[in-house]
């Protein structure tokens, strides 16, 4: 499977990051999840491009994470694409319904498809095989995990927004690659984020090989290495790295 971070900023606009989306793609089948702001002009470099994708996994629905999706929608209906599936935790329908009364010219310009799913399921998109799990975060998420196709052991995790925690690192243990907030720096306090310490800490027994820190705010502009130092000292004795814009990874 392979991995294509298209956005890795958040809410505050970082130069050269755009918000979250990270494209997976199996074969000949392609997986968009999430779907912030600048990710369709990001997934317009990509050789899969916004015609490849007719599904987008939502991990929650917070404006950097899903800003994107009409202008996807209306730039597959212009390209003469007929289908676009959205997957995502409940209120999903309820969120795109309320997006298209606002943009009521695109109602009805493709087959649109959405699909709810809860912490706990396993299911499948675009041929990819998925489980979920809660988050802990200001707004009720999913954190994935992801296999090649359902009869594949899951490679590659993704937390979303949502604070470290054991049950986390019990959930995506197993994977060769994990993508985990990292928001902020330790010297700044919040809430629904975690500390890059704390990840560490709590991956300290963790089987991971590969941590990948993303969903970045502008206090990590300058302090990469910090960050991925600190994750270290917590415990986590894999690989760390920052994501950025175009990084791609290969798992599986």
């Amino acid at each position: 499977m392979d991995l294509t971070f298209l956005g890795t900023g958040a809410a505050l606009p970082i130069p050269g990051r755009m918000q979250t989306g990270i494209l997976c793609s199996a074969d000949d089948r392609s997986l968009l999840v999430d779907c912030g702001s600048g990710v369709l002009n990001r997934l317009s470099e990509t050789d899969v491009g916004y015609t490849g994708v007719g599904t987008v996994l939502l991990t929650h629905h917070h404006l950097d994470h899903v800003a994107d999706l009409l202008p996807l929608l209306k730039a597959r209906w212009l390209a003469g694409e007929e289908h676009l599936e959205i997957v995502g935790p409940t209120g999903t329908k309820q969120l795109v319904d309320g997006l298209l009364d606002v943009h009521d010219y695109l109602q009805g310009r493709c087959d649109l498809r959405i699909r709810e799913v809860v912490a706990g399921e396993q299911f499948a998109a675009a041929g990819i095989g998925i489980d979920s799990h809660e988050t802990r975060h200001s707004m009720d998420g999913l954190a994935y995990r992801f296999a090649a196709d359902p009869d594949s052991r899951p490679a590659f995790a993704y937390t979303s927004d949502t604070e470290a925690f054991d049950g986390m690192a019990r959930f995506v243990d197993g994977c060769q690659v994990v993508a985990h907030d990292c928001s902020f720096p330790d010297s700044v306090e919040v809430s629904g984020h975690p500390k890059p310490s704390e990840i560490g800490e709590t991956f300290a027994d963790s089987t991971v090989s590969h941590l990948v820190l993303t969903h970045l705010y502008p206090p990590t502009e300058g302090r990469h290495e910090e960050l991925c130092e600190s994750v270290a000292a917590g415990g986590f004795t894999g690989d760390v790295s920052v994501a950025h814009d175009g990084l791609s990874l290969r798992v599986g």
